[in-house]
C-alpha cells in the first residue's frame, strides 16, 4: 500500500494509531481485513466515524468492507448524522446488507425516540416491519399506548408483531401486569400466523417463557401445548430441540407430567439430556435438590451413551458434557465436577470445563477443589487464564486479597505460555483486573511484559489486535502515557513499510 492514511508521526506516538499504520501495511488480503475488524470499531468508540469510514473502505473484500461500514452507519445514527448513516448504508453493493444496515439504523433512531427519522429510513426499505416494531415498543415506553397500537397495526409481518408485543410486555411486568399479559395474548395471535413453522414453534416457546414470568401458568402451558403440537409435525432436526425446550417450559409452569410427556417425544440423545439438564436447573432453583442432582445425573448418563452413530453434532455434544460438569459445580458437587470435565475427550471442551468448575468453585469458596481443577489443566495458557476466572470470582465475592494473589500467580504463569498471542492477551486481561484493583505496581509489571512480548511478535495481524487491545485498556481507565514511555512504538514500526 503506498499511502497511509494514518501519518508515520501519529503512529510513533500514538497506541491506536501505531495499530492502525500496521493494519494499514499488511499485504494479506485476509490479514489486512482481519486486522481491520480490530481497528476500525475503536475508532468508533472514540467518535471518530470519517476515520472509521475511509479505513473499512481500505479492505478488499467487499463482504467484510461492507460489515464495517454498516458499524460506522450505526455510530453516526447513534451521533445524529443521519445523512452521513443513509449516504453509507445506501451506497453497500449487497443487498442482504444494505437491508441490514438500513434496519440497524432504523431501530437506533427509533430507540432514541425520534420517530420522524425512523420513519423515512422506514419508506425507504422493502420490509420496514422490524422499525415500526422498535418505534411502537418506544412509543409505550413513552406513555403514548395508543400510538403504540396504531403503529403495531400498521405491521404486516406477524414476526414483526410478535416482538412488539414482547417487548412491551417485558416492559410492563413490574409496573403493569394487566397490560403484560394483554401483549401476550396478542403476541399468541399474531405467532399463529407465522408462516415459517420452526419461527412459529420458536415464537410460542418464547411466549410461554413470558407467561410464566407473568405468573399466568396456566396461559403458559396452553402456549406450550400449542409449540408442542406444532413440533410435531416437523421433520427436521429442529424437533427434538423444541421438544426439549416444551419440556423445560412445561415443567416451569407448574405440569410434570406434561413435560415428562413432552420429553419423551425426543429422540435424539443430545436433546433429551439438554432438556434434563434444564430440569435439574429447575429444580434447584425451586429448592428441590435432591431431584435436580438426579436429573443431572440421568442427563449425563443419556448423553454419555449416545454412540457416534448417534450423534448429530459432535461439537454440541461435547459443550453439553462441558455444561453438566459445570452445574455439577454450582450444585456444590465438586469432585463429579471435575470427574466429568476430566472424561471429556474433546481437549479443547476439557479445558473449558475444567476452567468453568474452577471459577465457580472460587465464588462458592470451595477453594481447595478449584485449585484441583486448575491444576488439571495441562496447557499454561489455560491454566493462566483459569486463574484470571477465580480471581475475578474472588473480586466478586469482595475477596480482594485472594483475588489479587490469584492475579499475582497467573502473571507468573504467563511468562511460560509458548504461544505468544496468549500471552499478550493475558497479559491484557491481568493488567486491566489489576487497575481495577488499584494494584499499580501490578499493573505497571503487567504492562511492561505485555510490551515485551508484543514486541517480539512476527505476525502483524496479532500485533495489531494486542496494540488495540493495548490502547482500549489505556483509553479506559483514562491513563496518560509519557512520550518517553511510547520508544517501543519506533521499535514495532521499524520493519514496516
Amino acid at each position: 500500500m503506498s499511502e497511509h492514511l494514518i501519518s508515520r508521526e501519529d503512529a510513533e506516538s500514538d497506541l491506536l494509531a501505531c495499530a492502525a499504520y500496521i493494519a494499514e501495511s499488511i499485504n494479506s488480503g485476509d490479514g489486512h481485513a482481519e486486522a481491520m475488524l480490530t481497528i476500525v470499531p475503536r475508532y468508533l468508540a472514540k467518535g471518530n466515524v470519517d476515520l472509521a469510514a475511509e479505513l473499512a473502505n481500505t479492505v478488499d473484500d467487499p463482504f467484510t468492507r461492507e460489515k464495517l461500514l454498516v458499524r460506522v452507519a450505526e455510530k453516526c445514527a447513534q451521533i445524529d448524522d443521519d445523512e452521513y448513516a443513509a449516504q453509507l448504508v445506501e451506497a453497500l453493493e449487497d443487498f442482504g446488507l444494505r437491508a441490514e444496515g438500513f434496519e440497524r439504523v432504523g431501530l437506533i433512531k427509533a430507540g432514541k425516540g425520534q420517530f420522524d427519522a425512523a420513519r423515512k429510513i422506514a419508506s425507504s426499505m422493502p420490509h420496514p416491519d422490524f422499525v415500526y416494531s422498535a418505534i411502537a415498543v418506544k412509543q409505550f415506553a413513552d406513555g403514548d399506548r395508543e400510538g403504540a397500537d396504531k403503529t403495531i397495526a400498521e405491521i404486516s409481518f406477524p414476526e414483526a408483531r410478535v416482538s412488539a408485543h414482547l417487548n412491551i410486555a417485558h416492559s410492563s411486568f413490574a409496573e403493569n401486569a394487566e397490560a403484560a399479559v394483554e401483549h401476550l395474548d396478542l403476541a399468541a395471535t399474531d405467532a399463529a400466523e407465522i408462516e415459517h413453522d420452526e419461527e412459529k414453534i420458536r415464537s410460542f416457546v418464547e411466549i410461554g417463557n413470558f407467561f410464566i414470568e407473568a405468573k399466568r401458568n396456566d396461559r403458559a402451558i396452553e402456549t406450550f401445548d400449542k409449540a408442542r403440537a406444532f413440533a410435531e409435525g416437523l421433520d427436521n432436526v429442529h424437533r427434538d430441540a423444541f421438544f426439549a425446550a416444551v419440556s423445560i417450559g412445561f415443567l416451569r409452569a407448574g405440569s410434570q407430567e406434561l413435560s415428562d410427556r413432552a420429553l419423551d417425544l425426543v429422540a435424539d440423545k443430545t436433546q433429551m439430556a439438554t432438556g434434563l439438564l434444564g430440569h435439574a436447573r429447575h429444580f434447584w432453583n425451586v429448592e428441590l435438590k435432591d431431584d435436580a442432582v438426579e436429573s443431572l445425573e440421568e442427563s449425563y448418563a443419556i448423553l454419555r451413551s449416545q454412540r457416534d452413530a448417534e450423534t448429530r453434532n459432535s461439537k454440541d455434544r461435547f459443550g453439553l458434557f462441558t455444561a453438566i460438569a459445570a452445574q455439577f459445580a454450582a450444585f456444590d458437587k465438586g469432585e463429579r465436577s471435575i470427574e466429568i470435565a476430566e472424561g471429556i475427550e474433546d481437549e479443547s471442551e476439557r479445558m473449558s470445563a475444567l476452567s468453568q468448575i474452577a471459577a465457580i468453585l472460587s465464588l462458592n469458596d470451595a477453594d481447595e477443589m478449584a485449585r484441583h481443577a486448575v491444576n488439571a489443566i495441562p496447557e499454561d495458557a489455560q491454566r493462566t487464564f483459569a486463574l484470571i476466572g477465580m480471581s475475578d470470582a474472588k473480586a466478586r465475592n469482595e475477596q480482594k486479597d485472594a483475588a489479587v494473589t490469584l492475579l499475582s500467580e497467573a502473571l507468573g504463569l504467563a511468562e511460560t505460555v509458548p504461544q505468544l498471542a496468549s500471552r499478550t492477551s493475558a497479559y491484557n486481561e491481568l493488567a486491566k483486573r489489576f487497575a481495577k484493583l488499584e494494584e499499580a505496581d501490578q499493573f505497571d509489571v503487567s504492562v511492561e511484559k505485555l510490551i515485551e512480548t508484543m514486541t517480539s511478535i512476527k505476525s502483524e495481524t496479532i500485533r495489531v489486535e494486542a496494540l488495540t487491545d493495548l490502547a482500549s485498556l489505556i483509553d479506559d481507565i483514562g491513563l496518560e502515557i509519557p512520550p518517553e514511555d511510547l520508544d517501543f512504538l519506533k521499535t514495532l514500526l521499524r520493519d514496516v513499510s
